[in-house]
């Protein structure tokens, strides 16, 4: 998602479960920065498993390679060369950044366009996006003017070349470059036959198998409002990715209007209904990332509708007068605790 606006509660009940063992579990627990946030892995040792400091190390050295090739604060980035091209200009780029951007186009047509990751030159006019400018309400004419260099049909893929038809255009892989950090993490510890995990990187996560003590990995949902942190809802995902999207965290109030960062790309605004945050579970993080940011522009009735053609599991939970609403699909209600 563009910028991740919701934190899983990342204590004891996310990191370590819950428990009726009083002696701690034997685990090993890994911890550091990425994309802009950070990530914690908590794995079940085992025989194939190398060292704590080795792991970690090949760990971040994936996780910097990811950066390198799609970050757009990176200027030096397979991604930011791609938006430096000129038009019919094209770059090679790795075998991973081809796999994101093809997920990101097929997204767009599974949610009608919801999920756009040609949105970034709305993005920044907003003053969401890397280039940090005033947060200001811009004009109609400024975002017809970005909406114009937007477009997936802009982009081209040859081969192991991304394609330029549009010299303004502006790719942002952020709406699933954390959960696709999420999978590279996860296809580490898959390598060394780990049993079990929970990887997390600013809220996206995969989960395997189970803890040391043979008990479930236990994960809280966290309530979306604006101060504090409650837990809305305590699930057993088994072996599958979840990714929570909302928009209560990173906004900004201009002349008492509040703006969303979550912006729909087909009319260039902010988000304005009432559905507070999305939770997507699904086989790839990276996947789970998208559609839970494309729900947020959807909305809860078209989002339910989307989870039911494509057998989703969602909840979404929508803000009302009178409190939370929560609502599932009936993909996700087996994992309700």
């Amino acid at each position: 998602m563009t910028v991740n606006a919701i934190k899983l509660l990342i204590t004891s009940l996310l990191l370590l479960g819950m428990s009726a063992c009083s002696s701690p579990e034997p685990i090993i627990a890994l911890s550091g920065s990425t994309m802009g946030t950070t990530y914690h892995v908590k794995v079940v040792p085992g025989n194939n498993l190398p060292e704590a400091q080795l792991l970690q190390a090949e760990i971040d050295m994936a996780l910097d390679v990811v950066n390198d090739q799609m970050s757009t604060y990176r200027n030096d980035s397979e991604l930011s060369k791609f938006n430096q091209l000129q038009v019919q200009q094209s770059v090679k780029v790795s075998a991973d950044t081809l796999k994101v951007v093809n997920e990101g186009i097929r997204l767009y047509q599974d949610t009608d366009g919801a999920l756009d990751i040609t949105l970034g030159p709305i993005v920044n006019l907003w003053g969401f996006g890397p280039d940090k400018r005033p947060t200001t309400v811009p004009t109609q004419s400024q975002i017809d003017a970005a909406k114009a260099k937007m477009g997936i049909s802009e982009l081209a893929i040859k081969g192991q070349t991304l394609v330029k038809h549009n010299a303004d255009l502006y790719v942002d892989l952020s709406s699933i470059a954390k959960g696709f950090g999420v999978d590279k993490i996860a296809a580490i510890l898959d390598k060394y036959q780990a049993s079990g995990y929970l990887v997390e990187i600013g809220g996206e996560l995969n989960v395997k198998g189970k803890k040391a003590d043979g008990s479930a990995w236990r994960i809280a949902v966290e309530q979306p409002t604006d101060g504090g942190q409650a837990v809305q809802q305590v699930i057993e995902p088994g072996t599958m990715s979840m990714a929570t999207s909302g928009d209560y965290r990173n906004f900004y109030e201009e002349n008492g209007e509040r703006f969303s960062h979550l912006i729909d790309p087909r009319n260039g605004y902010p988000i304005k209904h009432k559905l507070a945050s999305a939770t997507v579970l699904h086989s790839s993080c990276m996947t789970a990332d998208g559609y839970a940011t494309a729900m947020m522009v959807l909305g809860t009735q078209a989002s339910l509708a989307l989870a039911k053609e494509k057998n989703l599991a969602i909840m979404l939970i929508e803000k009302q007068d009178q409190g939370f609403q929560v609502y599932y699909s009936d993909a996700f209600k087996a994992y309700v605790k």
